[in-house]
C-alpha cells in the first residue's frame, strides 16, 4: 500500500509540475479532491487521487489539468468578467467559450496537450446521458466550438444527439466563426464578440419555461409508479441482505484488479514521461513569445505602397548606383549562371524499354528485325524545380550603402537565376512606425498590461513574387531607397512570415537567404518585455526551421556576426563583398548535391 501511495505521491508530482509549466507560474497551487487552498495565489483544482478502491482516471486528471493550466495562463480575469453575460446559461457558455479560446490557443504550441483533452473529451461527452435541456445546450456548444475552433470530429452517435440543438447554433455563430477564429488571442475582442451572440440568444427564458414542462411530466410519471415500486423496492432489499456476504469476495477481487491496473497504468505514466518537464519547457520557450496586437500589422505589395512614377524615379537612382558595381557584379552573376547552365546540359539514359524511340538504333532493327526497339529517357536536372527566397532587413540601420548594394544584388539575382529557370522571390520587412504606432497607443489605453509582447506595427513587403517575372517587377526594388520606408526590425517573425510562403509552393527544392546588419531590434517591444525578448525567438525560429523543414537556410551578416542565429552563414565586413558572398553561396549550393536538412 505504501509503494502504491509513492506512486499516487509521484503522479501528483508529475501533474502539479505540468501545471506550472503550462500555466508559466511557479505560485500556482495544485489541489486535489477536498483539500483546501493554504493561500490567496492561483489555484487549480483536480479530481481526488486518493481513492484506490477504484480505478483512478488519470486520463481525465490530466486532461482537466492541462485544461485549467492554459486558461490559467491565457486568460485575464478582468477581462473575462468585463463581458460576462447575466444568466445562469449564459454564464456557462461564456465559460466554455474562454475554455475553448484558451485551450486553442495552447494546443498548437502542445500537440501533447491536444491530444490529453480530446482524447478525454471525447470519452466523456460519448459516456454523458444528457436528458435535460440545459445539459444538451451546453454540450452542444462546446461539441460545436470544439469543432470550430480544434477541428474536433464526431462520432455519428454523438451527432445524433446533439445534432437539433447544433443546428441552432450554428444559424446563430456562421457568420462569426471565421471573425472569433482571428481574434482569438485578443482576449477582449474575443469575449466582447461571444458574450453579445450569447446574450443574444436568450437561452436562460427558453430554458427555464422547458424546465418546468419536464418536471411537471416527471412529476406525473411518478406518482404513477410509485405504487408498483413500493412491492418491488421491499423484494430488492430483501434480496440484497441475503447476497451481501457471498457477493463480498467478488468485489474485493474485482478492487484487487482495479488497483493493481491502476498502478500498472502509472508506472506507464511514469515511464512515458520521464522529460515531461523538459519537454514543456522547451515548448514553453516559444510560447513566452507573444504580440499585443496583429490589428495593425500588413503585408503589402511594393507597387502599393508607391505610385508608379515614383517607383520608376527611385529605379533611376538605383540604376545611377548601378553603374559603379555593374561589372563587377556582372561577372559574378556570369559565374552563376555558367555553372548553372553547364549542369543543365541536357544528357539522356538509353536502352531503356520505354521512352522516346532511339533512332540511332533503327538501323539494328532494320539489318535484324528480330532486335527490339530501343528506347532512351532525358535525365531529370536536379535544380530546375527550384525557387530561392531572398529576405532583405529593411530597417533604418541598412539605410545608405548596405541597403542600395542589397537591392542590386537581389536585382541582378532575380534576372541570373531567372534565364537559368530558377524561380525568386524578393521580400523585405520592417514596421510601419518607430516607437510602437497604434499597438503601442492601444496598449497605453488598456492601462499598459505587463510584458505585452511584441508591441509594434509589423510591414511585411512583397517586392517581386515568385511567378512575377523580373521586367514587371524591376520598378519595385527602387522603394527600398524610400527616405522614410526603413525602420525598426523584427526578424524572427519575418523569418516565420518568409518560411511560410515559401512552404506553400510546390518547387521540390526551397532555398531561404536571409541578409541583414544585425539582431532584431524594436524599442517599443524591448522596452516592455525582457531584453532578449525578439533575439531569443529568433533562434527558435531557426532552430525550428533548420532542424525541421526542408528549406534550405542561409544568412549573410553585413558588419554582424549571424552566426549565432544561423548554422549556415556568412558574416561581411565590407557591403561591397555582398553580391561576391550572395552568388558565391548560391553557387556552392547549387553545384554541391541536393541536401536535405532533416
Amino acid at each position: 500500500m505504501d509503494t502504491k501511495k509513492e506512486k499516487l505521491e509521484d503522479f501528483k508530482t508529475a501533474i502539479s509540475s505540468t501545471v506550472k509549466s503550462l500555466s508559466n507560474s511557479q505560485k500556482v497551487e495544485v489541489l486535489f479532491g477536498n483539500q483546501t487552498i493554504k493561500s490567496n495565489q492561483n489555484s487549480i483544482k483536480l479530481p481526488d487521487l486518493n481513492y484506490l478502491g477504484n480505478k483512478v482516471n488519470f486520463e481525465e486528471i490530466r486532461a482537466i489539468a492541462d485544461s485549467k493550466s492554459l486558461n490559467l495562463r491565457f486568460s485575464n480575469k478582468k477581462i473575462f468578467e468585463k463581458y460576462q453575460p447575466d444568466g445562469d446559461i449564459s454564464k456557462k457558455l461564456y465559460n466554455i467559450s474562454e475554455k475553448i479560446r484558451c485551450e486553442k490557443i495552447g494546443t498548437n504550441y502542445f500537440k501533447g496537450v491536444k491530444k490529453n483533452i480530446e482524447k478525454f473529451y471525447k470519452q466523456r461527452i460519448s459516456d454523458l446521458d444528457l436528458k435535460s435541456s440545459e445539459a444538451k445546450i451546453l454540450e452542444a456548444f462546446e461539441n460545436f466550438l470544439r469543432i470550430k475552433f480544434l477541428d474536433f470530429k464526431n462520432d455519428n452517435e454523438i451527432e445524433k444527439k446533439l445534432r437539433a440543438y447544433k443546428k441552432d447554433l450554428n444559424d446563430q455563430f456562421k457568420a462569426k466563426i471565421s471573425e472569433l477564429r482571428n481574434v482569438a488571442l485578443d482576449q477582449e475582442k474575443f469575449n466582447s464578440i461571444i458574450s453579445k451572440l450569447i446574450s443574444d440568444m436568450s437561452l436562460d427564458e427558453n430554458v427555464n419555461e422547458e424546465e418546468k414542462r419536464d418536471e411537471e411530466n416527471d412529476n406525473n410519471d411518478k406518482k404513477s409508479k410509485s405504487k408498483d415500486n413500493e412491492q418491488n423496492l421491499k423484494e430488492t432489499k430483501e434480496n440484497n441482505e441475503e447476497m451481501s456476504i457471498e457477493s463480498g469476495i467478488p468485489d474485493l477481487d474485482n478492487e484487487t484488479k482495479d488497483s493493481d491496473k491502476a498502478d500498472e497504468e502509472l508506472e506507464l505514466e511514469d515511464s512515458a514521461r520521464p522529460d515531461l518537464k523538459k519537454r514543456n519547457l522547451k515548448n514553453l520557450e516559444d510560447l513566452k513569445y507573444k504580440i499585443y496586437t496583429e490589428e495593425f500589422d500588413e503585408i503589402i505589395k511594393a507597387e502599393d505602397l508607391e505610385s508608379v512614377e515614383e517607383l520608376s524615379r527611385l529605379r533611376k537612382n538605383l540604376d545611377q548606383q548601378l553603374l559603379q558595381l555593374k561589372n563587377f557584379i556582372s561577372k559574378l552573376a556570369n559565374k552563376l549562371q555558367r555553372k548553372l547552365l553547364a549542369k543543365q546540359n541536357r544528357s539522356w539514359n538509353f536502352d531503356l524499354e520505354e521512352g522516346l524511340l532511339d533512332t540511332s538504333k533503327l538501323t539494328r532493327v532494320i539489318m535484324d528485325p528480330f532486335n527490339s526497339l530501343s528506347f532512351k529517357k532525358e535525365k531529370d536536372i536536379e535544380f530546375k524545380d527550384t525557387l530561392v527566397t531572398i529576405l532583405i532587413d529593411n530597417s533604418g540601420s541598412m539605410r545608405g550603402k548596405p541597403i542600395s548594394v542589397a537591392a542590386i544584388c537581389a536585382d541582378i539575382l532575380s534576372r541570373t537565376l531567372e534565364k537559368c529557370m530558377v524561380k525568386v522571390e524578393i521580400l523585405g520587412f520592417t514596421t510601419k512606425h518607430w516607437k510602437g504606432g497604434s499597438s503601442r497607443e492601444k496598449w497605453m489605453k488598456n492601462n499598459k498590461p505587463n510584458l505585452p509582447g511584441r508591441l509594434n506595427d509589423l510591414r511585411h513587403i512583397i517586392y517581386k513574387s515568385a511567378d512575377t517575372h523580373w521586367r514587371q517587377a524591376k520598378n519595385n526594388m527602387g522603394l527600398m531607397l524610400k527616405e522614410g520606408l526603413l525602420k525598426e526590425n523584427i526578424d524572427g517573425e519575418a523569418l516565420k512570415w518568409a518560411f511560410n510562403k515559401i512552404s506553400r509552393r510546390k518547387e521540390d527544392r526551397k532555398i531561404l537567404m536571409v541578409i541583414s546588419d544585425g539582431a532584431p531590434v524594436d524599442d517599443s517591444t524591448l522596452s516592455t518585455n525582457t531584453s532578449d525578448y525578439l533575439e531569443a525567438n529568433l533562434k527558435k525560429t531557426v532552430k525550428w526551421i533548420e532542424d525541421k523543414s526542408e528549406v534550405e537556410l542561409l544568412a549573410i551578416g553585413i558588419g554582424h556576426d549571424v552566426t549565432r542565429y544561423y548554422n549556415r552563414a556568412v558574416k561581411i565586413t565590407d557591403v561591397q563583398d555582398l553580391g561576391d558572398v550572395m552568388i558565391n553561396q548560391l553557387t556552392d549550393l547549387f553545384v554541391a548535391n541536393k541536401k536535405t536538412l532533416h
